[in-house]
C-alpha cells in the first residue's frame, strides 16, 4: 500500500503535468513546435520525471515494506524530482527548463503544497544514511516476485562477473573485438533469441527479460549489451515483416548466434532524417539486387553475416515512400580483410568508447544481394518496417544505460570506500556520500520507467512515449551517475588505469544513438500534444 504522502505528492505531479500540457497545447496553437522546442522538451522531461515517480511508486507497492532501503530511496527521488519540477529541470547539462518556461508559475504552489513532506525533509539525512547502506553492501530491491526472471538476472549476473568484467577494461583499452568464444557463451545462453518465438529457436520471452538481461551485460561492458540490439531490430525486423521464407531461413540462425547481423541505416550527413537517405538498391534482369552508395556509424559492420539495409528502391518516391528494407548476407570478415564482400569496403570510425563491435563508414559500388533479400517481398515499406522496432531499440538501450549507470555507482561506492583521505573512508564526507546517494535514486528510477515501458511493449499496446521517456531518463542517469564516480575518483578517475574512464567514455554515446535525446523529447511532446492518450 502505497504510503498518503507518497500518494498526495503523487496526485499533486500528475496536476502539474496537466497544467504543463494545456500550457504547451495553447502555445502550440499559433507557434510551429520547431519553433518553441524549448517549451516542448521541457514539457517532455516533466512528463518523464512524472511517470518516472509513477514506476517509482509502482515499485514500491510490488516490493512492500520487506527492503527499509526501498522507501529512503523513494523518499531521495520523490524530494529531488519536485524540487526540480518546482526550481529547474535539467534537460542538458547547461539547459534548465523551469516552470516560467511554459508560463505555468501559478501550478508551483499547488505543486509545492501536495509535496510538501517530501521538500520540507531532512534530504541531507537521508543521503547520507543511503550511502552508509551501500558501503555496507547494501541495495534496494531488484525481484520480480517471479522465480524465473529472478534466476536469469542471477544467470546473466554470475556470467557477466565471471566472463565480461575481468576482462572489459582491456578489452577497451585495446580497442579489441568481444572475443568470438564470449560471443558464442551469450549465445549458448540464448543472448540472441531472447524475444524470437521457440519455433525459431528462440527463448519465447518479452522484452522484460530482454531489459534485465541487456541490463546485467551492459553492466559488465555495453559493447556485451549492445550485441543483442543487433539481433534485437534484425529479429523484429524479420519476424514483424518477413516473409515465411525469410522467417525460416534466418530466425533460427540469428537466435543460435550463427548469424551476427548489423543494422545499417545511418547517412553522412542523414541522422534522423530518414526520408532523405540516398543510397540505392536497382533489381537486375536477373533478378539480383545491386546497391551503391554510402552508410556511416555502422556498428560491427565487419564481423557480422547479414546486413538488415535500409535503401531507396524507387527513385521517383519522394521521402519514406521510396525506401524498401533489404536482407543482405555478406562473408564475416577478419583482421586482414574486414570486407571481403565483393562491391563492398569500409573504414573504421575511431571513438572514445563504445568499443568491442567497431564503428564503420561503408561504401557499396555494386554490390549484389540475391532476389529474395527484399523484406517482406514489398518495395515502398522499409521506413515503415523500420519503425516497427524502434520501440524495442529505444527500450533495449534503455537498458544498456541502466547497466551502465549500476556499474558506475558500483565502482564510485568501491573507490570511496577504499580511498582514505584525512584519517577516514572519503565516503564519510558529504559531497563524496550525496552523489553516490543521488546516483543510486538516480538509477532505480531509470531501472523502473525503463521496466514500465518494456511491460507496455509486452502488453501489445502503442509505446513509443514510454520507450522515449525510459531512453530518454536512463541515457541521462548513466551520463550523471559516470560523471559523478569519475568526479569521486578525483586524478585517478581521469587516469586510463582506471574502469571508471572506460564507462565515461561508454556512458556519453547513450543519449546519442538510437535517437538523440532532443529527438526523444520531440517525440514524447509533439505525441501527448497531438493526442489524448493519458
Amino acid at each position: 500500500m502505497l504510503g498518503s504522502s507518497f500518494r498526495k505528492a503523487l496526485d499533486a505531479s500528475w496536476v502539474f503535468y496537466n497544467a504543463a500540457l494545456a500550457a504547451l497545447r495553447t502555445r502550440l496553437e499559433t507557434i510551429p513546435i520547431d519553433v518553441e522546442q524549448r517549451a516542448a522538451h521541457g514539457f517532455a522531461w516533466v512528463a518523464t520525471s512524472v511517470v518516472a515517480l509513477d514506476s517509482l511508486a509502482t515499485w514500491m507497492e510490488r516490493n512492500g515494506a520487506a527492503n527499509p532501503l526501498d522507501s529512503q530511496v523513494a523518499d531521495l527521488a520523490f524530494a529531488e524530482t519536485i524540487a526540480q519540477l518546482i526550481g529547474g529541470l535539467p534537460m542538458g547539462q547547461n539547459e534548465i527548463f523551469r516552470p516560467i518556461d511554459l508560463g505555468i508559475e501559478d501550478a508551483v504552489h499547488a505543486l509545492a503544497l501536495g509535496a510538501a513532506d517530501f521538500l520540507n525533509c531532512d534530504r541531507a539525512a537521508i543521503r547520507g544514511s543511503l550511502a552508509m547502506a551501500l558501503a555496507d553492501g547494501q541495495w534496494p530491491s531488484e525481484t520480480f516476485h517471479d522465480e524465473s526472471l529472478d534466476a536469469i538476472r542471477d544467470q546473466f549476473r554470475r556470467f557477466t562477473e565471471a566472463e565480461i568484467l575481468p576482462h572489459a577494461h582491456k578489452w577497451h583499452l585495446a580497442n579489441d573485438l568481444i572475443p568470438d568464444a564470449t560471443v558464442q557463451a551469450m549465445a549458448d545462453l540464448g543472448t540472441f533469441g531472447v524475444c524470437l518465438p521457440e519455433e525459431f529457436g528462440g527463448l519465447g520471452l518479452g522484452k522484460q527479460v530482454m531489459c534485465l538481461v541487456t541490463e546485467e551485460l551492459s553492466r559488465g561492458w555495453i559493447g556485451a549489451g549492445s550485441l543483442g540490439t543487433r539481433s534485437e531490430i534484425a529479429g523484429e525486423l524479420i519476424m514483424l515483416g518477413g516473409t515465411a521464407n525469410q522467417k525460416a531461413l534466418w530466425l533460427p540462425k540469428i537466435a543460435s548466434g550463427e548469424v551476427l547481423p548489423c543494422a545499417v541505416f545511418t547517412e553522412p550527413d542523414v541522422g534522423s532524417d530518414l526520408g532523405s537517405l540516398a543510397t540505392r538498391a536497382g533489381k537486375e534482369a536477373s533478378g539480383e539486387w545491386v546497391i551503391d552508395g554510402a552508410k556511416t556509424w555502422i556498428t560491427h559492420a565487419s564481423r557480422s553475416d547479414l546486413m538488415t539495409l535500409l535503401v531507396r528502391t524507387i527513385p521517383d518516391a519522394k521521402g519514406h515512400g521510396g525506401l524498401s528494407m533489404l536482407l543482405v548476407p555478406k562473408p564475416r570478415g577478419t583482421v586482414d580483410n574486414p570486407f571481403p564482400a565483393a562491391g563492398m569496403w569500409g573504414s573504421e570510425i575511431n571513438v572514445l568508447g563504445y568499443r568491442g563491435m567497431r564503428e564503420y563508414a561503408l561504401s557499396f559500388d555494386g554490390m549484389r544481394a540475391p532476389p529474395d533479400a527484399l523484406l517482406g517481398g514489398e518495395q515502398g515499406k522499409g521506413f515503415k518496417q523500420l519503425m516497427s522496432t524502434f520501440e524495442s531499440a529505444r527500450i533495449q538501450t534503455a537498458a544498456r544505460a541502466v547497466g551502465v549507470a549500476r556499474r558506475s555507482l558500483e565502482l564510485g561506492v568501491d573507490y570511496a570506500i577504499n580511498r582514505r583521505q584525512f584519517g577516514k573512508s572519503i565516503i564519510h564526507f558529504p559531497r563524496v556520500s550525496d552523489k553516490l546517494a543521488m546516483s543510486l535514486a538516480d538509477f532505480v528510477m531509470a531501472r523502473e520507467l525503463t521496466y514500465y515501458a518494456a511491460r507496455a511493449k509486452d502488453s501489445g499496446k502503442r509505446c513509443d512515449i514510454e520507450a522515449g521517456m525510459a531512453k530518454l531518463l536512463a541515457a541521462r542517469a548513466a551520463w550523471s551517475n559516470a560523471d559523478a564516480a569519475l568526479q569521486v575518483h578525483g586524478g585517478n578517475g581521469y587516469s586510463l588505469e582506471f574502469e571508471i574512464s572506460r564507462v565515461l567514455c561508454d556512458a556519453r554515446i547513450l543519449s546519442i544513438f538510437e535517437g538523440a535525446a532532443e529527438i526523444q523529447a520531440q517525440i514524447i511532446a509533439k505525441r501527448l500534444w497531438e493526442s489524448r492518450v493519458w
